[in-house]
């Protein structure tokens, strides 16, 4: 039987096919391990079902808007920003039970590890994704804008989610342990999403605290949302995010993904030299 070849030796394609394979292996363990993709979809429903029913009712909107129309956009950026957090977890423990060690045994690609785990974990959230806008539709979210902007908005979550894998990685690769991870990106997550416009208006935060607010990531794409689909988002505060929330969330994916992906391929390198 001929030897396989060298992963040097097969070029861009069979990086690809490598990065396929990998791809294939992580979506297998969500069957294994259904319990993973069980408690991320019922703590999904649940943010919804709390953050509905408990603030609905204690945060007005200007014209009677719907508060449950406003925070679902919200609730779709905050799901795929804490998806960051499963990533980093799961780097950190194939990284300490040997399976990276084993994987780069194997005549593959270098790429196909950090490619096959950023890819399968877009195509996981895309699938929790699509749980929580079911769960949105009953609460009473929808899209006037129509199909188009439906489609526009979900590509732009699942860029996103592509990006913060990326984040995910090299926070894995660079923590000691799991449970090391499951401190370290919560503790970087939360300020993240709650400091934002995900549950309340801009405009209600302390003077010194908007710009801060304003710029965040996670409220530029939650305010891009808002505008494509045609959900409330009273009180915006002025300058480029609130004028052109899909420009600077563009932007902001582009220089995420410019500095962690080298930065998650270069620490992966120094881990298999």
């Amino acid at each position: 039987m001929t030897a396989p070849l060298p992963a040097a030796d097969r070029g861009v394609r069979g990086a690809v096919d490598d990065g396929l394979m990998l791809t294939w292996r992580y979506l297998k363990r969500i069957p294994r391990i259904p319990e993973l993709a069980i408690f991320a979809i019922l703590q999904s429903i649940m943010f919804v079902l709390l953050f509905t029913v408990v603030f609905g009712g204690a945060i007005p909107l200007p014209g009677g808007a719907s508060y449950s129309a406003y925070l679902m956009p919200g609730i779709f950026v905050q799901t795929l920003t804490f998806a960051s957090a499963t990533t980093a977890i799961g780097m950190t423990e194939d990284l300490h039970k040997g399976i990276i060690d084993r994987f780069r045994s194997l005549p593959m690609a270098r790429s196909a590890v950090l490619f096959g785990r950023s890819v399968s974990d877009v195509v996981y959230n895309g699938g929790i994704l699509l749980v929580l806008m079911a769960s949105g539709y009953v609460v009473g979210w929808s899209v006037p804008n129509g199909l188009l902007a439906l489609l526009f908005g979900i590509g732009g979550c699942l860029a996103y989610a592509f990006v913060m894998s990326w984040i995910g990685i090299w926070l894995g690769l660079r923590l000691p342990t799991v449970e090391v991870a499951q401190q370290v990106v919560f503790i970087v997550i939360f300020p993240l999403t709650f400091v934002s416009n995900v549950f309340v208006p801009i405009g209600t935060l302390p003077d010194w605290l908007q710009p801060i607010a304003a710029w965040n990531p996670v409220s530029t794409l939650t305010a891009a949302l808002r505008e494509l689909w045609g959900n409330p988002n009273p009180f915006p505060s002025s300058g480029l995010p609130a004028d052109h929330p899909v420009l600077v969330t563009m932007g902001w994916m582009v220089v995420l993904l410019a500095v962690f992906a080298p930065l998650g391929v270069r620490k992966y390198r120094s881990i298999s030299n």
